[in-house]
């Protein structure tokens, strides 16, 4: 069902339970405010997609209303992301950002990108952990304890990070280039955890077949 906000917009109200349980399974995601259809998409809208794929996501559809910002975040997202020229191996920039959802109760963003930290690092049970005893839960691993501590210190509040979280990283074996991919890891998803929170809500994993 909807409402009419004061400025004419509907307001979407959905009917499940909404997950309250971080997790590496599958979850959806549904807007408090109408995406813009799939019929009503332009090339405009495409080029602010970057990914045509990408159409099937209401999260997507709704910042698809202004394609010109859609395109300049989705570009930094994938760049940040997948451009591994030189830097942070992918999956810890994964587990960066599965540091920042979990310190900002994003279970979305955490159950997807934790599920990625898991596979490229072949470490499920580690990035469990993090999920299930927080983000000061112990860590084997000096980078990944580097990762996490550096991530939470930009997600509270990006003044609590500083040459401390930069000397635990560089002492842990991280050089310039894989210093800031932590940083724009966790930077970037502390923003986009805060906007996706403000415009919807996670759904339930999908129930398998049969």
């Amino acid at each position: 069902m909807s409402d009419s906000t004061a400025t004419g917009e509907q307001v979407v109200r959905h009917d499940f339970d909404v997950p309250n349980v971080f997790t590496q399974a599958q979850l959806g995601w549904e807007a408090w405010l109408e995406p813009l259809p799939i019929d009503e998409l332009t090339e405009r809208h495409y080029d602010g997609l970057v990914d045509k794929g990408r159409a099937n996501s209401p999260y997507f559809r709704l910042l698809v209303r202004d394609p010109d910002i859609l395109g300049a975040r989705t570009r930094t997202d994938n760049d940040i992301f997948y451009n591994e020229k030189g830097g942070l191996p992918r999956a810890q920039r994964e587990l960066s950002a599965a540091a920042a959802s979990r310190t900002n109760g994003c279970l979305f963003c955490a159950s997807v990108h934790s599920r990625f930290a898991s596979q490229k690092s072949k470490r499920p049970d580690d990035v469990q952990r993090l999920l299930d005893a927080g983000t000061s839960a112990p860590q084997s691993d000096p980078q990944w304890r580097a990762t996490i501590d550096a991530s939470v210190a930009l997600t509270k509040t990006p003044g609590e990070f500083g040459a401390e979280h930069v000397r635990q990283l560089r002492e842990a074996g991280l050089d310039d280039l894989a210093i800031a991919d932590v940083i724009h890891g966790a930077a970037f998803f502390n923003w986009a955890n805060r906007l996706m929170l403000s415009l919807g809500e996670p759904t339930p994993p999908a129930t398998p077949a049969g």
